[in-house]
């Protein structure tokens, strides 16, 4: 049996100004004698994001502390939450060796609350990006998809389901311009694998409405979910519209997007199978998304050799060069050894035939 869900809501029930860190905010004390508390970054169903200077490191770098808040009402529903809590720190930490993930430097529990303390990335967010210099071109998202899909796969391979990939989750880094994937804390997805077979052990929905396909809504996450989300995301950044403006078809549930941006054959087709309802119809991994942006260059040499169902053989009839009915000497030629090939291949099949076999009965 599935332990209960904790609720990390007790932030928003009590009042922010009621959490100690809020409370520590611009006071110059030091939460845990080390952390300066600067502001509040951000809030969010399961706890409060507060920007910290850690003056116990030599140049008092800034960091991150996110504080989670569960709800429990006795000892025993607090071991599950604290062991729910190692369990996230221990994914954290294993992720966090990627460039483009904020790497965990602390974890700890104080007074029944959990906090996480993580690296503090310089940059703005895709949602201030595209505020400041307006939608992306085709061009700009295929960029954007060829620098994130290869961390989204790195994801993926730790068994992890982010849940919930969207524009604020996603920082362009103020230093070297790299994309940062952010707010792991989100992350209640943990895949136990025995054999072949998967299954999952949170049935908590964790997401962004609008961001998140049916299946994800339902507490049925699985790889491709990430998938969708990345796609409405690119739908964002093309046209600055949120996933809820846009219009659904009223039988399939897909998004009506098609009339809203001009994009290439090749490119509209890889994101309308990113944005398919039925996850089976999406593409299964990052890595299958990166294979068909990359096909991209070859698709019009390709086109003429795709029929995998050999059309039969007909006679091509001789070419008339005029109206008279004329035909060159070398066309004729050309016809006549496609024809005296044909026969040939079939005289070859007709003499790999075996022969039937007669018997003899004696009276």
């Amino acid at each position: 049996m599935n332990p209960p869900v904790v609720d990390f809501s007790s932030a928003h029930r009590h009042g922010v100004d009621e959490v100690l860190l809020a409370q520590m905010c611009g006071s110059g004390q030091r939460f845990r004698d080390r952390y300066e508390v600067l502001k509040i970054l951000g809030r969010g169903g399961f706890g409060i994001t507060f920007l910290v200077r850690d003056q116990g490191l030599p140049g008092e770098p800034f960091c991150v502390i996110k504080q989670l808040c569960p709800k429990v009402d006795d000892t025993a529903s607090l071991q599950r939450a604290r062991q729910r809590f190692e369990q996230e720190a221990k994914m954290l930490s294993r992720l966090g060796s990627h460039a483009q993930i904020p790497q965990l430097l602390d974890y700890f529990e104080a007074a029944g609350e959990f906090y996480l303390v993580q690296e503090y990335v310089r940059g703005v967010t895709l949602v201030r990006e595209l505020k400041q210099k307006g939608p992306f071109s085709e061009h700009q998202v295929k960029r954007f998809l060829r620098e994130f899909l290869p961390l989204l796969h790195y994801v993926h391979q730790n068994r992890v389901i982010h849940r919930d990939i969207k524009p604020t989750n996603i920082i362009r880094c103020k230093d070297d311009g790299r994309l940062v994937l952010i707010d792991f804390g989100a992350v209640k997805e943990y895949l136990l694998v025995t054999g072949a077979s998967t299954r999952h052990t949170s049935t908590q929905f964790v997401g962004t409405v609008g961001f998140a396909p049916p299946e994800q809504l339902a507490s049925r996450p699985v790889f491709s979910s990430d998938i969708y989300a990345l796609g409405i995301t690119c739908l964002y950044l093309l046209t600055g519209r949120s996933p809820l403006d846009f219009d659904y078809e009223f039988v399939s549930g897909e998004v009506r997007w098609q009339d809203q941006v001009a994009l290439s054959p090749h490119f509209a087709k890889v994101l309308s199978r990113m944005l398919k309802i039925a996850p089976r119809d999406r593409y299964s991994s990052a890595q299958d998304v990166m294979r068909a942006l990359d096909l991209e260059p070859y698709v019009d040499s390709l086109a003429h050799c795709m029929n995998v169902n050999p059309k039969p053989y007909v006679k091509d009839p001789v070419e008339t060069w005029d109206e008279t009915g004329y035909v060159p000497p070398l066309v004729r030629r050309a016809s006549a050894i496609r024809d005296w090939r044909q026969r040939l291949r079939a005289r070859q099949i007709k003499s790999d035939r075996p022969s039937p076999r007669i018997t003899y009965s004696s009276s």
